[in-house]
């Protein structure tokens, strides 16, 4: 690539997962697309981005673990619920129609904005629910769930995740996002952009610039999280959310 379009790649994936970072996902709604722009089949762009979008977990990571935010032992349950999913999703993407799922994905992601903007207290406090052996079991399976949408399709599956820690575990949208940016950007996403290597290419000399746009956006986003107040954190998820909803559609 021209040193030209070495910094769109950077400066594109600086802003993406900016928003991502601090929305708690939605940075495929810019980066892939740009990806496919410049030549690259839906394969490869897919796994690059997966493999860039593990940076925006490591730069997420390092803000949050300063802020001392998590629990180590619901951080591991999240993370083991996931995996198996990612794993399986990215053997299945290539077994169905791509425009159908995606289709259906954005309308199912467009829904969590509008359910999110029609409940304005929901995720304004922090208030632990659904932690007995049953709520744990259900939670567990819809992350499963949830990481099969994650192997498969990459535009907006860390919002699932953050929309379902709040409705369904109780967290805050601050809490959320953290959670969703350590375990879905760096675990999830990581297993995910190693299942896709293994299936399709990756395009390794364009790299460079999306992980440092990644890692930096990753940093940036999580810090304007922390700062920010849960409100703000609510409507750039609705906007997001809806965002990506139509794109996918579309």
């Amino acid at each position: 690539m021209s040193i030209s379009e070495q910094i769109l790649l950077f400066v594109v994936s600086y802003i993406a997962n900016t928003f991502s970072a601090f929305a708690g996902g939605g940075a495929g709604l810019i980066q892939l697309p740009v990806l496919i722009f410049l030549g690259l089949m839906f394969s490869t762009a897919l796994a690059t981005h997966k493999v860039a979008s593990v940076a925006l977990g490591v730069g997420a990571t390092i803000r949050h673990l300063r802020s001392g935010n998590l629990d180590f032992n619901f951080a591991l349950f999240v993370l083991l619920c996931g995996i198996p999913g990612v794993i399986a999703g990215g053997f299945i993407i290539v077994q169905i129609p791509e425009m159908a799922a995606r289709f259906a994905l954005g309308v199912l992601t467009i829904s969590l904005g509008i359910y999110s903007w029609l409940k304005p207290d929901m995720g304004q406090h922090l208030k632990a629910i659904n932690r007995s052996r049953r709520g744990m079991i259900i939670g567990g399976l819809m992350l499963c769930f949830i990481g099969v949408l994650n192997g498969s399709l990459t535009s907006g599956t860390g919002l699932f995740v953050t929309m379902w820690l709040i409705r369904w575990f109780g967290l805050d949208y601050k809490a959320a996002v953290a959670y969703t940016l350590v375990l879905v950007g760096v675990f999830w996403n990581g297993t995910g952009a190693i299942t896709l290597g293994m299936l399709s290419n990756i395009q390794w000399d364009w790299l460079p610039a999306l992980l440092a746009g990644s890692l930096l956006g990753g940093f940036s986003g999580a810090h304007l999280a922390i700062v920010a107040g849960n409100r703000w954190i609510k409507r750039v998820f609705e906007v997001i959310t809806i965002a990506v909803g139509l794109k996918l559609i579309f």
